[in-house]
């Protein structure tokens, strides 16, 4: 089923040399030459359900890729524990398949961490970043979190053992049970249910353990960080602290909770937009942040 967005050009599997097979779609901009920005999106989420309402406005300026992470939707399926580091590993893996040498990464949430990891791990890809509605840690020193981290893997370790047709029971039984006739209700369970319900749980304990604050201000790409005024999961205050942490960047606030996203794109889009243009304007061949050295 695709989404409800006339128009949109299908997605596409993507093998990953050595990695799997992934789902992205990879969006032309307005000519040949626009600058790239990749789009990773948050957990539980998958590229569609976190983006679609903002593929549109992006591509009147920028090539648009964005990929399902693995385990999420109908992204790469490893027996691998699943690690924030392979998502930002398979991101740099879908734009050197797709010809792509440099892209603004824009994560949001979940794709917060990938993005700051796709920036550690792969410099020579990221000319700017984008992070939105996220974090520079996510366990926050709460020993009760860690402790709910450290459940979620015990937890996804049992859906593991249990066959592929009973988590797929399951998925189907959670989703079905919020969702009326709406077809585009229908659209976002359908993919939900693709997610992989062991791998989330892992995903989440992933996230409780994520902490980037001791490298987090060598970050040397212009950067704008997107600031969701209501939110109750991540903050505000723990958004803006991820800003102040990395020199030079750039804060676009928009109103609306941690799904503004979905729940209000009117208000969500424009910054967005903003926000990834105040990047790429500053984004150069070697771009690095306004006055720092390159650490490369």
């Amino acid at each position: 089923m695709e989404p409800p967005i006339p128009g949109l050009e299908p997605g596409r599997a993507v093998v990953l040399p050595r990695r799997g097979t992934t789902w992205a779609r990879d969006l032309p901009g307005p000519s040949p030459s626009s600058p790239a920005v990749l789009l990773l999106h948050g957990w539980t989420a998958t590229a569609d359900l976190n983006w679609v309402t903002s593929y549109k406005a992006l591509q009147r300026h920028f090539r648009v890729v964005a990929l399902d992470h693995r385990g999420h939707g109908r992204g790469i399926r490893s027996i691998r524990p699943f690690r924030l580091e392979d998502c930002a590993d398979d991101a740099a893996a879908l734009c050197a398949e797709l010809g792509i040498e440099r892209a603004i990464v824009c994560g949001y949430s979940m794709g917060g961490p990938i993005a700051q990891l796709t920036w550690r791990r792969h410099r020579d890809l990221v000319s700017g970043l984008v992070l939105c509605a996220t974090a520079r840690r996510f366990g926050n020193g709460d020993p009760r979190l860690r402790a709910m981290g450290a459940g979620l893997l015990g937890v996804s370790i049992a859906a593991r053992v249990a066959s592929p047709a009973l988590r797929g029971q399951l998925v189907r039984r959670y989703v079905s049970a919020r969702i009326g006739d709406d077809p585009r209700l229908q659209w976002a369970a359908e993919q939900i249910r693709r997610n992989d319900p062991a791998a989330l749980l892992q995903a989440g304990a992933a996230l409780t353990g994520y902490d980037a604050t001791a490298w987090l201000g060598d970050i040397d790409v212009p950067t704008s960080v997107v600031v969701t005024a209501n939110d109750t999961v991540i903050p505000p205050h723990r958004q803006r602290a991820l800003a102040a942490s990395i020199s030079g960047s750039r804060i676009t606030e928009v109103e609306g909770t941690h799904a503004v996203v979905i729940e209000n794109p009117r208000a969500f889009v424009p910054g967005l937009v903003t926000a990834v243009s105040a990047a790429a304007a500053l984004a150069t061949p070697d771009s690095r942040a306004p006055g720092l050295p390159s650490r490369r």
